[in-house]
């Protein structure tokens, strides 16, 4: 018997794919070049991260029958991009993503690690991913100053497309910079040598530095804002699968794509609640095909990473840090107010939040690992007294 998903999910899809795509790659490309990434090296690495998201998106969907909506840890990607390069390059950086895959299906199995993870405040862990936007979402800003006849027309169309719908204002910010770019080269655009991306296999250089600077700060901002929060969206609208086999899914897939320089594979929260509305389609047992066509999609656009870098490198640097800026301020701006909501954790927060966005490293760990212990420990303390006071 053939089976056919009904045609307003392969709809849903589509949208969900552009979306999701559309509406991070440049985060993630900041991300790879921060870590070392030659142009070569982050076609393959964006290729792979939208082939990770498709195929494990497609294959938990089918299997949960859920809409286990995939996607790219787009705020791994922004705490790689405000990284250090690691002593070791980028090879030093793909081992770190290697061990925060390892780390991710260890937490799914295995308790006492899942336990430690959720017991990390989530102020001090919305606060540590704030620190790591706060310097991303200035670029924009920064950008009008420097360049404001290239930035000013993609913050424009973002703030417009935004007041008439929130989800496509990324990618209306996208298509301003593309074609912000074109003007800028007087539309002398090159052909692109290739129409698809190379894999490209990098070495990792497994090494204490690519442990405690990409691969811990890495999985605790994925786990805490990307596949709690993404598992969260689906019991909201009544699915339950049982969260072990997705997280450790999603893990394996960070595992086995992070060689060719995928950063992180991780539950998706904006795009599963997409997937898994009415809009998507009046059966609630027929929205996992949602899902499944986004993951399709998701391919589909990787295979042709090489032509959107090609084109993301003619770029003024400052135009892409634009476009990577407004993609982040909802994110930076839905974590600030996490971190800050609580009058409790408010004062570790803030600290957490002070110590990561200004980008000191000591002792070789980097500011976020630095935010996360100082902040995760003044909160102890500070939790302690208040519990012996009463």
């Amino acid at each position: 018997m053939t089976v056919r998903p009904p045609l307003q999910t392969v709809s849903t899809g589509l949208v969900v794919a552009i979306v999701g795509f559309f509406g991070s790659f440049p985060i993630v490309l900041q991300g790879l070049t921060g870590v070392g990434a030659d142009a070569a090296q982050a076609a393959s690495g964006l290729m792979f991260a939208a082939l990770s998201m498709g195929i494990s998106g497609i294959l938990l969907s089918l299997w949960t029958k859920a809409p286990v909506s995939v996607a790219w840890s787009t705020p791994g990607a922004a705490l790689l991009a405000v990284s250090t390069l690691p002593q070791d390059g980028f090879g030093g950086a793909v081992a770190g993503f290697i061990m925060a895959g390892a780390l991710t299906v260890i937490a799914a199995w295995w308790r006492p690690l899942s336990r430690l993870t959720a017991a990390i405040p989530g102020p001090i862990a919305q606060a540590m991913l704030a620190g790591v936007l706060f310097a991303l979402c200035l670029r924009p800003f920064q950008a009008l100053a420097e360049i404001p006849l290239l930035a000013l027309p993609i913050l424009l169309t973002w703030f417009i497309a935004s007041q008439i719908s929130r989800p496509f204002a990324v990618p209306a910010a996208v298509i301003a910079g593309a074609l912000v770019v074109t003007v800028n080269a007087g539309f002398d655009i090159p052909a692109p040598e290739a129409i698809f991306a190379a894999p490209v296999w990098v070495t990792p250089v497994f090494s204490l530095e690519a442990l405690t600077n990409i691969a811990l700060p890495l999985f605790i901002v994925t786990m805490a804002t990307q596949n709690v929060p993404g598992l969260a969206v689906l019991r909201a609208y009544g699915y339950q699968p049982r969260p072990a086999p997705l997280v450790a899914g999603v893990g394996a897939a960070s595992v086995l794509s992070a060689p060719f320089g995928s950063p992180a594979t991780c539950l998706a929260a904006i795009t599963a609640a997409m997937c898994a509305n009415e809009e998507s389609h009046p059966d609630p047992t027929q929205r996992y095909w949602s899902a499944v066509m986004g993951g399709l999609f998701y391919c589909l656009l990787g295979l042709f990473a090489g032509v959107i870098t090609g084109f993301a490198a003619l770029a003024p640097a400052l135009v892409l840090g634009t476009v990577a800026g407004v993609a982040l301020l909802g994110v930076f701006a839905g974590s600030a107010l996490a971190a800050l909501e609580d009058p409790d954790c408010r004062q570790a927060a803030a600290v957490t939040f002070l110590i990561t966005a200004s980008g000191v490293t000591i002792l070789g760990l980097s500011a976020a690992v630095w935010g996360l212990v100082i902040g995760g420990l003044m909160q102890m303390i500070s939790s302690r007294i208040r519990r012996a006071r009463t």
